[in-house]
């Protein structure tokens, strides 16, 4: 059994001031009572949760058979400037008392709203630990000068993603005390998605009202800049009550400017308005089905920009409340919200889409890690902080056990035979793969996928590996963009309009990408490979057919119809070979895997493939293989095939370096080896002197396929390109 470091039960005080705290502090209460050997749990109630026009939402907490030990009525209304500041004081008068009477062990303290800040500065005075959820994230407003003055309090810190963390690490907090867990939020919304949300909507939005055909509209004053969110909130209203769909409006919160925000409500009938329903609070299991489920999510919340990119669901971003913060693709920004046309422009544009889900702030194991975290924290270390000053140490993240998680992605291979599936970690290992034969129907190939990819997921955890998407490798041309096989090869049957992004996404919760194979070999030589650096190269895939991939000025060409870098299909003899795509002479025809094996066939029904040394099985299928070893044994008619095959893949890669003037060409796959002499001449004789100085090289990657899908992953997640 786990052991905590204390000889005794630790007393947590958990403080909530809001329906939206609560969200991500309910599930570490849950956490900390269903472990009542080693946590005390007290539960303190203060802010908007005891006041009626925001929902006297204490009674959830109450719902939720939490034992409230005391209620802190610690709000002054006015709704103003000037009232905030006479709340922080209010409960800075009133917390000492209860904090004398609890005595924790430790608080925990969510966010960055006032109510937050003055819990922190309390306990911070009165020698109690502090645990702050959420650090080190920006977004906009007060709210961050709010957040990272508690980070300042704070002893030890849970933040959700790798950006907030170095952030937290550049403001000199010891890495040591730092947990990168993920937002305890997430624990439940990955799980809420599939539950029946039929009968949420009609409670809230109607009888008549069908999933992915309402909206939900979310909108908080900003405190920096009263007026001109208050003007923002009556453009989006003007905007909703034009676009003419049935619309789920809550309540501001309790910041200055809200009673403002009412007043607009109100004085556009919002509340009476056919179109609408307006509340004052949603309890949160029903609010994230509902923000799942919707057409599209409008507002300023941060829930917008964090819980609803778990569910792909189509978000506006208004204003600069939440600028800084880290989105996934389905948030559009309209930071300067200062005409009606620009937001129902943005309504038009997002309404009813779908996009990958995101796990940028989670991966549903954040109450485990942070409980974990709970229980190493050692009661009789000095409670005075230390700071950790320049120069900071690179990009420490700790899990439960505090060693550093691996980053990683989840690489698919779809072959003509085989379907793999492995865990890549950032530095190009494969750390765990599973390979099945490649199903011949549509529906069993997808199934499988999904369900190697779960196992796989799974299993990193107990890898110690951190997923951070899917990469997905396969044969044909795709739109990498919309993540989709346009027209396959012959080789893989009943794979042409293929949507794989979708149906993986949906069940695993990650963000998918997928492109041709012959890309992802560029893309593994750029990261891993002797590509990396290097500005201008092209790499060849030489084995059962024949691909490529072309990366310039760093970047990977993929054309105006997904068609570039097709380098098998360069014709090098009019009156050549049929090939697979129905033309003839293309390099494919002479140099791949298939035309070896035709070539080799031939020999072999004539009686000249076999030479002293070889044996051929009756029920052996002939090969490239045996065709290698022939010529190998000085068979010269394999040799010449071999030599002639060579020649045409040397003649393509001279009208690659005629047109694309790389200074590297990568040759890779499993006859790569037998073909660079070849091609290295026929460049010398060939090519233009301008031109004949370029590297040719074999690529000493193991498994390019797996690792350029693992890249698409890696790349794009650790650069938060968006």
């Amino acid at each position: 059994m786990e052991k905590n470091r204390n000889n005794r039960k630790l007393r947590v005080c958990v403080a909530t001031c809001n329906r939206a705290d609560y969200s991500k502090l309910a599930p570490i209460m849950f956490g900390i009572k269903a472990e009542s050997e080693f946590f005390e749990l007290e539960v303190v109630v203060l802010g908007s949760h005891l006041i009626d026009d925001y929902g006297n939402t204490y009674r959830m907490i109450e719902q939720d058979d939490f034992d409230i030990h005391t209620r802190l009525h610690t709000i002054v209304r006015g709704e103003d400037e000037a009232a905030m500041v006479e709340s922080v004081g209010l409960a800075l008068v009133k917390l000492p008392d209860v904090l004398n009477r609890l005595k924790p062990d430790i608080m925990i303290v969510h966010g960055d709203r006032f109510d937050a800040l003055a819990l922190a500065t309390s306990a911070a005075l009165m020698n109690i630990r502090i645990l702050h959820i959420e650090g080190g994230e920006v977004s906009g407003t007060i709210d961050d000068s709010i957040r990272h003055a508690i980070t300042k309090l704070a002893h030890y810190h849970v933040c959700c993603t790798r950006s907030a963390e170095q952030h937290l690490i550049s403001m000199c907090e010891d890495h040591d005390r730092i947990l990168l867990a993920g937002c305890p939020s997430y624990d439940k919304l990955l799980s809420a998605k599939n539950k029946d949300y039929i009968g949420v909507i009609r409670i809230w939005l109607g009888e008549d009202v069908k999933p992915r055909d309402y909206i939900v509209a979310l909108q908080h004053p900003v405190t920096t800049d009263i007026k001109h969110s208050i003007k923002m909130f009556e453009l989006t209203l003007d905007a909703l009550i034009s676009f003419n769909k049935r619309t789920l409006v809550l309540f501001p919160n309790i910041d200055a400017g809200s009673k403002e925000m009412v007043r607009v409500m109100r004085k556009k009938g919002i509340e009476h308005h056919p179109n609408f329903r307006a509340v004052k609070h949603v309890p949160f299991d029903q609010f994230i089905l509902l923000v799942a489920h919707a057409g599209c999510m409008i507002g300023n919340s941060s829930c917008g920009v964090r819980e609803v990119g778990a569910f792909g669901t189509p978000v506006i971003n208004l204003g600069t409340r939440q600028t800084g913060r880290e989105t996934g693709e389905n948030v559009l920004h309209v930071r300067d919200a200062d005409t009606q046309d620009k937001i129902l422009q943005a309504l038009h544009l997002q309404f009813g889409k779908q996009y990958p889900c995101s796990k940028i702030y989670g991966d549903g194991n954040a109450v485990p890690r942070i409980l974990k975290f709970l229980k190493s924290i050692d009661l009789k270390e000095p409670l005075q902080k230390k700071f950790c000053f320049p120069p900071v140490k690179e990009s420490i993240s700790q899990d439960i056990d505090h060693i550093m998680e691996t980053q990683s992605a989840l690489a698919v291979d779809l072959g003509g035979t085989n379907l793999r599936v492995a865990i890549v970690s950032m530095k190009g290992e494969i750390v765990k793969k599973i390979t099945q034969l490649n199903p011949k129907t549509f529906e069993d190939r997808i199934e499988l996928i999904v369900k190697m990819c779960v196992e796989a997921a799974s299993e990193a955890v107990n890898l110690n590996c951190r997923i951070l998407g899917v990469g997905i490798s396969t044969g044909g041309r795709v739109n990498p963009r919309e993540g989709i096989v346009l027209h396959s090869t012959k080789l893989i049957q009943e794979w042409s309009s293929v949507d794989l992004r979708t149906p993986i996404s949906d069940s695993l919760h990650l963000p998918v990408w997928v492109d041709n194979d012959g890309n992802c070999a560029a893309l593994a030589e750029r990261k891993f490979g002797h590509g990396k650096g290097v500005e201008n190269f092209v790499t060849l895939v030489t084995g059962t057919g024949i691909g490529g991939g072309i990366i310039h000025q760093h970047e990977l060409i993929h054309g105006s119809s997904f068609c570039a870098a097709e380098l098998g299909h360069i014709v090098v003899s009019l009156d050549g070979p049929e090939c697979l795509c129905g033309g003839h002479g293309c390099i494919e025809a002479y140099a791949s895997g298939i035309a070896l094996q035709r070539e080799a066939k031939k020999l072999h029904d004539e009686d000249l493939l076999l030479v002293e040394g070889m044996t051929v099985k009756k029920e052996e299928v002939v090969s490239a293989v045996h065709l290698i070893q022939a010529a190998k044994l000085g068979n010269a008619k394999a040799d010449n095939i071999l030599r002639t095959a060579g020649t045409a893949l040397g003649l393509g890669v001279v009208n690659i370096l005629h047109t694309m003037n790389p200074s590297l060409v990568i040759l890779s796959g499993v006859l790569a080896s037998h073909y660079i002499s070849t091609v290295k001449d026929v460049i010398c004789h060939q090519a233009l002197p301008s031109a004949q100085a370029v590297d040719v090289v074999v690529s000493n990657l193991a498994d390019p396929a797996l690792l350029g899908a693992a890249s698409l992953v890696l790349d794009y997640t650790t650069r938060r390109t968006y």
